[in-house]
């Protein structure tokens, strides 16, 4: 049994979190659940193409796919600022002092979110694409 679209669920009730999270002014979770988002999109398609995926990174998972669903340089260089909200936007110690949550605006979290929704887009398209 295939579970991608399981995948790409979660990946659209991460993305909901991230649009809940910048509401309730938690720019730093809205950050993460949004690269949460686009790593759990991303899962889903190599899932849906019968690879397995491991790891964390954003670009990583996108660079690994076939030649034939992989996004192009520009879409992978925009995952890029994904990827730098998988740890720092967590833990207190990624930051010179202070709680991690205190370095997040409310701009980069609406930027993440779109971007988010530019790679969860992408794994839906390639995944209707056979």
């Amino acid at each position: 049994m295939n579970r991608y679209r399981d995948w790409l669920d979660q990946a659209k009730a991460n993305l909901e979190h991230a649009v809940h999270s910048v509401e309730a002014g938690d720019y730093a979770w809205a950050c993460f659940a949004a690269q949460q988002a686009a790593e759990m999109a991303a899962k889903g398609l190599h899932m849906k193409i019968g690879q397995i995926a491991w790891g964390h990174s954003v670009v990583d998972l996108f660079e690994a796919l076939p030649a034939q669903v992989r996004p192009d340089k520009g879409f992978l260089e925009k995952m890029k600022i994904l990827d730098k909200y998988y740890i720092p936007t967590r833990y207190p110690n990624a930051h010179p002092r202070g709680p991690a949550h205190r370095y997040y605006t409310e701009k980069e979290a609406e930027e993440a979110i779109a971007l988010a929704k530019e790679a969860l887009e992408y794994c839906e398209r390639q995944s209707l694409a056979d």
